[in-house]
């Protein structure tokens, strides 16, 4: 019988490959996609994709997507609320984890692991420890093509949001830059690959900067 499983989902290259990963395994049951969005913007947190490509890239996908919409400037107090009703509501029906596609940041799986074990339920973490390097290459090479939606200023010129994910985006990448961007350096949407069933059709409008420090690429459904 199939473990019956949540999926994090926030529509970048990590969570695609999480995905694709885990489809390779016969052992479990995703029950839906659970992404947080920031109901202000009505994007998703972190990556800044309009709700509305999030919810194509969950039809393409073949799944029901679970919205978690938090404010902009939750605490931690709103988030785990939200997050844990939404997690009451499953474990009634029998899911017993959470899928992340985390890589190597110890604390934010601690956290994660602690949370969940508060409703009795467990996190699966298919990429863990995997070289990022080779899991750009991977994604790559496995015909993923996704655009880079966020950058962190800080850490990489503005140039660098808006582009195509690819052999020549990691090569340009600064020295200390992670090639995945797992310190949070940038962020992406997959619109195209081996787990998709439709490719989801885009354009970009413009670039924003929030917070004096992170560069927004807007998308728009074609």
């Amino acid at each position: 019988m199939k473990e019956k499983v949540l999926f994090s989902w926030s529509g970048g290259k990590d969570s695609a490959l999480a995905l694709y990963e885990l489809r390779k395994r016969a052992e479990y049951q995703i029950a839906a996609l659970l992404t947080v969005l920031t109901k202000d913007y009505d994007r998703t947190s972190m990556h800044g994709v309009r709700r509305i490509l999030l919810e194509q890239q969950a039809q393409s996908l073949g799944f029901a997507v679970e919205e978690v919409p938090v404010s902009r400037n939750s605490s931690n107090e709103e988030y785990e609320c939200k997050i844990g009703e939404i997690l009451e509501k499953y474990k009634a029906a029998g899911v017993c984890a959470v899928v992340f596609g985390d890589v190597f940041l110890e604390d934010l799986r601690k956290r994660r692991e602690n949370n969940l074990s508060k409703m009795e339920m467990k996190g699966t973490f298919p990429l863990w420890k995997t070289d990022t390097t080779k899991l750009a290459q991977t994604f790559i090479g496995s015909g993923f093509k996704a655009v880079i939606t966020c950058i962190d200023s800080d850490v990489l010129d503005k140039t660098f949001v808006g582009r195509s994910f690819d052999e020549q985006f990691l090569s340009e990448l600064p020295s200390g830059v992670d090639p995945c961007g797992e310190n949070g350096e940038f962020h992406s949407f997959v619109y195209d690959g081996p787990i998709f069933r439709d490719r989801i059709e885009h354009r970009t409008r413009g670039v924003v900067l929030r917070e004096k420090r992170f560069y927004y690429c807007d998308l728009v459904p074609f």
